[in-house]
């Protein structure tokens, strides 16, 4: 009886079947197209792509389809420069209702604008400092690192070095030792 030492790809093919060469598993290149200053996969429907661009939701990228006429199921690999330069310049300046833009009204120029990637950033971190600066309530949980929203505190939000817990008295000596003194 000879014995015989199987190979992988002996192994894998069953008696009935004929030798298939094992081959690995090759490394799929993702396609990246870049809108806005954002990488999105390739493989992505456009209404879900662009969802993946800071400032723009679900609302503002099926908004953004219909304006433009593109199809909301296609892949965003398959957009040409053309339709990538019309969907930034409607990403810029959106003619959509006021209720679906990110700043309306705003503080300083009482204008309604939608803001995108770095501006959004921006003017977020402008917002908190100006809160922490006229010292309203969000501005001191801001600056305490606290919640803002009113979510609740006893079970959540602490950090590393912050404990809740009961102190220990220090444990007195006993009456008759005198070690302690």
């Amino acid at each position: 009886m000879s014995s015989k030492i199987l190979t992988k790809t002996e192994k894998m093919a069953s008696p009935n079947q004929p030798k298939q060469e094992f081959k690995p598993k090759q490394e799929i290149e993702e396609i990246l197209v870049r809108i806005a200053g954002y990488d999105i996969p390739g493989s992505k429907q456009l209404l879900v792509g662009l969802t993946k661009i800071k400032g723009v939701g679900w609302a503002l990228s099926n908004a953004a389809c219909i304006k433009l006429k593109l199809d909301k199921k296609r892949k965003v690999s398959e957009l040409t420069k053309d339709e990538i330069k019309k969907i930034e310049e409607f990403l810029k300046n959106p003619n959509i209702e006021p209720y679906l833009m990110n700043r309306r009204k705003d503080i300083e120029t009482g204008e309604t604008k939608h803001y995108i990637g770095a501006d959004l950033e921006m003017k977020k971190d402008f917002d908190i400092r100006r809160l922490k600066k006229i010292r309203s309530y969000k501005g001191v949980r801001h600056t305490s690192g606290q919640p803002v929203r009113g979510q609740r505190t006893r079970s959540h939000f602490r950090k590393k070095g912050q404990s809740v817990s009961v102190m220990k008295r220090k444990a007195e000596p006993a009456k008759g030792d005198k070690s302690k003194k």
